[in-house]
């Protein structure tokens, strides 16, 4: 490497230094495109008469016009363009490279601090946890451990953060690999965004780095699943870095997150095979291969489930994730289930899954007994009706009442509590109501004296009640008390 005396005093060597920085930039390709959302990295705020709050910094990436909405992050406050300069001259617009001086309507100087960040709101994201990778400085005297306690620069952004060193275990003088940085302050972070770490006492600098995910978990995060999807971000391009995630995330991608981290606008169209939800709230993409495992996952525990429980129709959908693919995102879920239904693979009524050839048909006998204790059933009310009394009161015999009801109950026509004890669907949808109210008053539990009071029940009743929806998936059992399951759709539509 070729060294040169360089002085700002005397002028010796700026000219050369100049033109070598412009030969090495004509080099390059730009790292953040224009068409990236705006961001800004703050680094003072001041106030100007006749103009206002005036935020200035460098921006880091896309365009900002007069009038613009922006974000202030870490925050959720809005805040609009009211005038700008860039390069010290008014301009109409700036742009990624430029030294930036916005003036802001809608927050006061003592609202914008260095460190925060003018963000396009699309791209609006902060992190106390991110996978960075990272090179540890060649003259360090020992290595760097889990642990270790720096000051992370990032933007003009200074906290303090805990290091987790996930690959390799530690790292040596001069090694790169990849470490979780668990911020003491949230601050404003996206893919690619260069990291410097200093130590402890801020006396000098310890390693460089560039952000591979600021949105980290916690959990998991050594598993060679969780390092595969690292390797997955080390991609240049963002679109190469969306389809190799989905080839190798298990629980699919949460697309409006993952364009956000990237400070882009979504680009291009998925692939075929891809499983993909989206519903102007919530967008999420599924692999082509992960979504074949998952759909195999699914059939396999459900074929489980019918050899184990032939009496019942199936387990309701909440309940079948649970036992199939409990960390799947809730959107992807329906979506899974929605195609393997439309492929004919599985059927679902109301609220259960099951598989096409275990539905139940009836016999003409069957089905008439059915329709001549319907209206005796409905009558029955909280209390639920037992065989014998059915039986007696329609002059039919027990045997065949007691089969009939079993039957009915694994088409999901009604509901057993207890043996020989059966509500109709209508009933069980205005329990399962009265179980949601009493959960909603006591903090998410359902306490079984609660639920006999607002049914007028007998305590014992109640609680086989409250058991039976435990069995079913509409509660968990928590020691003593009964827990609403946040996720259990059990009669929400007829309730809602």
């Amino acid at each position: 490497m070729l060294f040169r005396s360089v002085s700002a005093h005397s002028g010796l060597g700026i000219a050369e230094l100049r033109q070598h920085l412009l030969q090495a930039a004509q080099g390059q390709t730009a790292r953040r495109p224009l068409e990236a959302g705006f961001r800004m990295a703050i680094d003072r705020a001041f106030t100007l008469d006749g103009v206002g709050t005036v935020a200035t910094g460098t921006v880091h990436a896309g365009l900002v016009n007069l009038g613009d909405e922006l974000q202030l992050l870490p925050g959720e406050r809005r805040v609009r363009v009211r005038s700008l300069h860039a390069q010290n001259r008014v301009v109409p617009q700036a742009q990624a490279g430029q030294r930036c001086a916005v003036g802001l309507a809608g927050v006061d100087k003592q609202q914008v601090d260095r460190g925060q960040w003018l963000v396009a709101p699309a791209v609006a994201t902060v992190s106390t946890r991110m996978d960075v990778a990272l090179t540890l400085w060649h003259g360090e005297p020992r290595a760097l451990r889990s642990g270790t306690t720096v000051h992370v620069h990032l933007g003009s952004a200074t906290t303090m953060a805990s290091v987790a060193v996930l690959d390799p275990p530690l790292l040596e003088p001069g090694q790169s690999g990849r470490v979780q940085l668990v911020l003491r302050q949230a601050v404003g972070a996206w893919w690619g965004d260069r990291v410097v770490l200093r130590d402890a006492s801020a006396t000098r600098t310890l390693a460089g780095g560039q952000v591979l995910d600021p949105h980290a978990p916690a959990r998991y995060r050594r598993t060679p699943q969780r390092l595969a999807e690292l390797d997955a971000l080390q991609w240049p391009q963002a679109w190469q870095r969306l389809q190799s995630l989905l080839g190798v995330a298990p629980q699919g991608v949460d697309l409006r997150r993952f364009w956000a981290a990237q400070g882009l606008a979504p680009v291009g169209d998925l692939a075929s095979g891809v499983l993909h939800h989206g519903d102007g709230q919530s967008e999420y993409a599924l692999g082509a291969s992960q979504a074949e495992q998952a759909a195999a996952r699914v059939l396999d525990v459900l074929t489980q489930f019918h050899q184990n429980h032939a009496e019942e129709l199936g387990p309701d959908s909440a309940r079948l994730r649970r036992l199939s693919m409990p960390r799947l995102p809730e959107p992807l879920w329906r979506a899974l289930l929605a195609r393997l239904q439309t492929a004919g693979q599985l059927q679902v009524r109301g609220s259960f899954v099951h598989l096409p050839e275990h539905g139940v048909r009836l016999s003409a006998t069957e089905e008439r007994l059915a329709q001549k204790v319907g209206p005796r059933l409905a009558e029955a009310g909280f209390e639920g009706a037992w065989v014998r009394d059915l039986a007696r009161d329609s002059g039919e015999s027990e045997p065949l009442m007691r089969v009939t009801l079993a039957r009915l109950a694994q088409r999901g026509e009604l509901y057993q509590v207890v043996k020989d004890l059966y509500y109709p669907p209508a009933t069980m949808a205005s329990l399962t109501a009265i179980a949601r109210q009493v959960a909603a008053l006591h903090g998410g539990e359902v306490v079984a004296a609660a639920f006999r009071d607002a049914t007028q029940l007998g305590r014992k009743r109640a609680i086989q009640i409250l058991e039976h929806f435990d069995r079913i998936g509409l509660l968990r059992r928590v020691g003593d008390v009964h827990r609403l399951r946040a996720d259990s759709l059990l009669f929400a539509e007829e309730t809602a």
